[in-house]
C-alpha cells in the first residue's frame, strides 16, 4: 500500500531555459525543479506576478467555464514521477443551485496544474514518495538566481 502523505510546497521561481522552463517548486525543506513547455512557464509567471494578458490564454478560458459552471481549483497533487516524467491530479470542487457538492479529481499535466493552481490561489501538494525522491535544487536555483535569473549559460544543463 502506498502512503498518501503529502507535501505543501509553492513555486519558488520560474526560469527561462533553453528548451523551455523551469519550474522550481519546494518549501523551507527543500526545492526540486519541473521542466514545462515555455508557453505554460510564461502563463505561470503571469499568475505569479498578476501581469495582465491582452487577451484571455488557455488557462483564463478553462478556469472561467469552471467559474460558469460554479466549481474552483480547490488544490493540485503532484502524485508521481517516472525518469523525468511527473503526474499531477487536478481537484476540483463544485457545487450547483441545490448547493449539492461534488469534488471531481482529473488527471493532468504537472504544468497546466501548477498554472491554475497559481490562478486560482489553490494550494500545491507533492505526494510524499515524490518529495522523498526529487532532487534538491535550493543551491542551484540559488546560483541561477544570482547570476541574473533567465541566463542559459548560467548552468550549461538548463
Amino acid at each position: 500500500m502506498m502512503d498518501k502523505s503529502v507535501v505543501q510546497v509553492e513555486v519558488k521561481n520560474v526560469l527561462a531555459t533553453s528548451a523551455g522552463s523551469a519550474v522550481f517548486l519546494g518549501n523551507a525543506d527543500k526545492i526540486f525543479v519541473i521542466y514545462v513547455d515555455h508557453s505554460v512557464g510564461s502563463a505561470i509567471n503571469m499568475f505569479l506576478h498578476g501581469t495582465p494578458k491582452p487577451r484571455p490564454q488557455t488557462h483564463d478560458l478553462f478556469a472561467d467555464v469552471l467559474t460558469a459552471l460554479g466549481a474552483q481549483v480547490e488544490r493540485v497533487v503532484i502524485n508521481d514521477f517516472t525518469d523525468t516524467v511527473f503526474f499531477a491530479r487536478l481537484i476540483i470542487v463544485a457545487e450547483n443551485e441545490l448547493e449539492e457538492r461534488k469534488i471531481i479529481e482529473i488527471d493532468a499535466r504537472p504544468s497546466d496544474s501548477i498554472a491554475l493552481a497559481v490562478q486560482a490561489a489553490a494550494p500545491i501538494y507533492v505526494a510524499s514518495h515524490v518529495w522523498e525522491a526529487v532532487e534538491d535544487m535550493s543551491i542551484v536555483l540559488k546560483k541561477m538566481q544570482d547570476a541574473g535569473g533567465e541566463k542559459d549559460d548560467a548552468f550549461p544543463g538548463f
